[in-house]
């Protein structure tokens, strides 16, 4: 009995809050940041990568900008290696547009060294852009 009235104090312990609160002392969105779906375009770029075997740094970093940028949207990083998937990643954009991704590439346990990655890669970088509203096309 004791954990039957223990658990109904409970419950209306959580529930409580929610029906004394009104709808509009809830959080709100901040509507002027927001950039309605139809006014953003996807952009893709591709690079290739390569990194050397003798590499005699342990990491390595995709970097960029982005003009017009869609805010709250991030950049979103693939890297491939013959076609197959082997990195991904999305970082945010900056206030002044840029966006850098770093991502180790060799690591090492004890005496023995570690190639995460060593060869030819595939970067495709993904960006969300507002589209120019004066010709319907991108800014990039």
């Amino acid at each position: 009995m004791k954990l039957l009235i223990g658990a109904i104090f409970g419950l209306s312990m959580l529930l409580l809050p929610s029906f004394m609160l009104s709808t509009s002392q809830g959080s709100e969105w901040n509507v002027q940041q927001l950039v309605p779906e139809e006014n953003v375009a996807l952009e893709k770029n591709i690079v290739y990568m390569h990194i050397p075997g003798d590499s005699p740094l342990p990491f390595a970093c995709v970097w960029g900008t982005v003009q017009n940028a869609a805010p709250g949207y991030p950049v979103v990083i693939q890297i491939y290696q013959d076609g197959k998937p082997v990195y991904f990643a999305q970082t945010n954009v900056k206030s002044d547009g840029s966006y850098e991704q770093y991502f180790r590439v060799k690591s090492v346990e004890g005496d023995k060294v570690i190639h995460i990655f060593e060869g030819d890669y595939t970067v495709e970088i993904y960006k969300a852009v507002v589209k120019s509203t004066t010709t319907g096309t991108t800014s990039t």
